[in-house]
């Protein structure tokens, strides 16, 4: 079996990214072979609970306050609302209910009504999955507590891109966030952004920071930036196909058990390009039309692709415990 890794030094990560394309394909479609069944693909449903009005200034995300997107601000959903499209994702086959919220941090008292959301969507049987921004020591225990399964904190790029990206939350912040949830018993879901402007050299540095973490995360979401009209980014040049699969490839091998997810920007990607992902090592798609904010290929788009590669949708037999692994923040 393929050994666990917390040590990958940048050199040898680069030379991964150098390999020939089909040699590099090669070992990742055998490490995955090695850890999971390999036509078979775990699916999340991402819903927006709160929309807009961040603070941040995050330079890829329609919700920041300090860009003009048109995209109009909205409280905090009810928990019936919430708990009525946790039902329809678990009917459409979706196993894992993510619920994202555009706060730089949440209060104590929306951290409550968060905790709800969390209990009901737990009572249907499903996974669930929390993405709020920065948490404290003690509000991480307090999701453990309410059964959390998940939480999202992504890293988005390498530490020395990120001040080009963001400015007002330190790359240790998010570290910091991610080490609070894993002391709590918390699986961890981080990934990040590619098409930020980045070198290959951040793609690489972004996977050794999530690689040589003292337990690798159980989910690294892989993102498509997906450019906003209004937002910095918006027009700016896109990364290959090739480059964003190589990725992909990456990922797997360094983190050989880890769930790696097509997140944003599936909708631009055609079938090939996600055919080649599978290939590489994802094994985890967010399922329904939309991710928060951005379109997201239609159900039955998604469920005529699976059936052209003979991909079978993961099924789950009952929720995590959570002792042990942007599209959101």
């Amino acid at each position: 079996m393929t050994e666990l890794r917390h040590d990958w030094p940048l050199e040898e990560i680069q030379a991964l990214f150098s390999l020939p394309f089909n040699d590099l394909m090669f070992k990742a479609h055998q490490v995955h072979l090695e850890n999971f069944k390999p036509n078979q693909v775990q699916i999340s449903t991402l819903l927006s609970i709160k929309t807009g009005a961040c603070p941040e200034d995050c330079s890829y995300c329609s919700q920041s306050a300090r860009y003009d997107t048109n995209l109009e601000r909205e409280r905090l959903l009810p928990l019936d609302e919430v708990l009525s499209s946790a039902q329809k994702a678990k009917e459409s086959g979706s196993t894992r209910f993510c619920m994202g919220a555009a706060w730089r941090n949440p209060t104590d008292k929306n951290l409550e009504h968060v905790i709800d959301m969390v209990k009901g969507v737990r009572e249907m049987g499903m996974e669930t999955c929390v993405t709020l921004g920065m948490l404290t020591k003690m509000q991480a225990d307090r999701l453990k507590v309410a059964g959390l399964d998940y939480y999202n904190h992504n890293l988005d790029t390498s530490p020395e891109f990120y001040g080009n990206v963001i400015t007002t939350r330190s790359y240790q912040d998010r570290l910091d966030t991610l080490e609070f949830v894993r002391d709590a018993g918390i699986n961890v879901c981080s990934g990040g952004i590619l098409g930020l402007g980045e070198t290959e050299r951040d793609r690489a540095r972004l996977l050794q920071q999530l690689a040589n973490l003292k337990v690798h995360p159980e989910s690294v979401p892989i993102n498509d930036l997906v450019q906003i009209e209004g937002t910095p980014l918006a027009g700016s040049e896109k990364i290959g196909p090739l480059d964003f699969i190589r990725t992909i490839a990456v990922a797997r091998i360094l983190m050989p058990k880890t769930y790696v997810r097509l997140s944003a920007g599936r909708s631009e990607m055609s079938d090939e390009t996600q055919a080649w992902c599978f290939f590489a090592g994802a094994n985890s798609i967010f399922y329904g039309d939309r991710l928060l904010t951005t379109d997201n290929p239609e159900e039955n788009e998604d469920m005529a692709l699976f059936e052209s590669l003979g991909i079978q949708p993961e099924q789950i037999t009952e929720t995590a415990s959570c002792d042990t692994n942007s599209v959101a923040a």
